[in-house]
């Protein structure tokens, strides 16, 4: 009798031809964090590491000592850099961890890890990478994952898939074209709004009209104004690499890092930073097709020129707070209905069943024509606060949804698509919706709260003809992505 390797190998042993390989993009704070549950995965091998930083002074984090604390239990050092007082980052570091980590696991490649600056090298030199992890800010995320997918690569990206339209639909087109696994890391199964689903379903609220769901994003700098004072680049930053497909710019600190997000070049917003996380699920099981209007109400400032007020024009950065409202067509499988967006602590009217009492820095609010249902941000700890009392059973497969449990339960299915198995629940092929949502949502609050009417066949906006130039945007030479209808 022959004996399976992994009987050979002992408990945990993977067949390095059943091992997935796997490059990593963008090794920022929030790229670590998430590395780490791959280190402990038999079944994947960290090949690979690319960022334009090699080891970074000036990231930011939720805490000065958080980051640093976790890798080192995760790597079973205690002191691990603890005489390096900045918070970690950057592809020497990542490199460094998977080194240690590997090593205290007495697993082999533990200094096998390659180093890359420039995700394009590493896509053409290390050719048994058969996955990537895509962590880097926003504006890459299309150029970067359309790169990997037509090597035949797998790829998980976080979000969004792009911020710009047109490079989302051809995120997802490519997925859909080469045919590899992918996942989409802020979705979930949506166990919290299945339960609400359930309960609307029962008629609990009558006929669903509304959902509102609000945020305490930004929790970063939106600045009103471009930076103009001269900052030198820090050593061992690629400047140009970061920018990538963006036309050049001076460096300057409030772009990078955690404050992309601010910019409408380099990020998608609060709305694509958190909403995400919340409205996957519901984009899903409601079944929302692309809107077919989408109309912001963002703020402003003013500030005074001589002794006139005026209002700062500012087409370049997110505002402080907005409005955002989604329109979507009835379908086959429910009415039409309107869907809120808020940010920057702006919430919806407090429903009057709860009195004096006010409403949470972020939730979510389901309003049908019976009644109404009140819960979480994420849809957790739903309550009907007016209708029909819903039965007490529960839809099938109802589970905790924990971000740690979420983040696991991916990457096992993941890995497991990766290998021919089925596609998750954060396949690219169901994010065109949302993706389109969000980004027309962006074009909207740049504009100073246009209404938008959007032909989702065409991929274009029909009332608004100059809105469709923010569709897209202006490419470096050498990093033009095709425009997608």
């Amino acid at each position: 009798m022959i004996a399976p390797r992994h009987v050979l190998g002992g408990p945990g042993f993977v067949p390095p031809s059943e091992k997935i390989t796997l490059g990593y993009i963008g090794c920022g704070t929030q790229g670590l964090r998430e590395m780490l549950a791959f280190l402990t995965m038999p079944e994947v091998q960290l090949v690979a590491v690319c960022d334009p930083v090699k080891d970074g002074r000036d990231y930011v984090d939720w805490s000065q000592d958080g980051l640093r604390s976790d890798i080192a239990k995760a790597i079973n050092r205690p002191q691990w850099r603890s005489d390096k007082p900045w918070i970690p980052g950057g592809r020497e570091v990542a490199k460094e961890i998977i080194g240690a980590s590997y090593a205290g696991q007495g697993r082999s490649g533990s200094n096998r890890c390659a180093s890359y600056a420039d995700f394009r090298e590493m896509l053409d030199r290390e050719a048994d990478i058969n996955a990537v992890k895509i962590m880097t800010p926003d504006h890459l995320h299309a150029t970067v994952a359309v790169a990997a997918m037509n090597k035949g690569k797998h790829v998980m990206m976080h979000k969004p898939l792009a911020n710009r339209l047109h490079e989302a639909r051809l995120v997802v087109d490519t997925a859909r074209k080469t045919g590899v696994a992918t996942h989409f890391s802020p979705a979930s199964d949506g166990a919290n709004a299945r339960r609400i689903k359930h309960w609307i379903d029962q008629g609990a609220i009558g006929k669903l009209l509304e959902i509102h769901n609000w945020s305490n994003r930004p929790v970063w700098p939106q600045y009103a104004t471009l930076p103009t004072d001269p900052v030198p680049v820090p050593e061992d930053f690629d400047w140009q690499l970061w920018l990538g497909p963006s036309t050049d710019r001076p460096y300057h600190p409030h772009y990078t890092n955690a404050v992309f997000r601010g910019w409408y070049e380099f990020g998608g917003g609060a709305v694509a930073d958190m909403g995400h996380y919340s409205l996957w699920p519901v984009f899903q099981l409601f079944q929302l097709d692309s809107p077919i209007a989408v109309e912001s109400r963002p703020t402003h400032i003013c500030r005074m020129e001589g002794h006139v007020p005026n209002k700062v024009a500012n087409n370049f950065s997110f505002p402080a707070s907005s409005t955002i409202r989604f329109q979507f067509a009835a379908n086959d499988h429910r009415p039409a209905l309107d869907l809120f967006w808020y940010d920057g602590s702006l919430k919806p009217p407090t429903p009057p069943e709860l009195q004096d009492a006010d409403l949470s820095e972020e939730g979510m609010l389901f309003v049908g024509d019976q009644g109404k249902i009140l819960a979480e941000f994420l849809g957790q700890e739903p309550r009907l606060i007016s209708g029909k009392k819903p039965s007490e059973d529960q839809p099938e497969g109802l589970s905790a949804d924990s971000p740690g449990k979420r983040r696991a339960e991916a990457n096992a299915l993941w890995v497991e698509a990766c290998h021919g198995g089925p596609k998750t629940y954060g396949d690219f092929l169901l994010a065109r919706p949302i993706s389109d949502a969000f980004n027309l949502a962006a074009v909207s609050l740049r504009m100073g709260g246009k209404r938008l009417r959007f032909d989702s066949a065409k991929a274009r906006i029909i009332n608004v003809e100059k809105a469709n130039q923010y569709l897209t945007r202006e490419y470096r030479k050498g990093w033009e992505l095709p425009v997608v209808a």
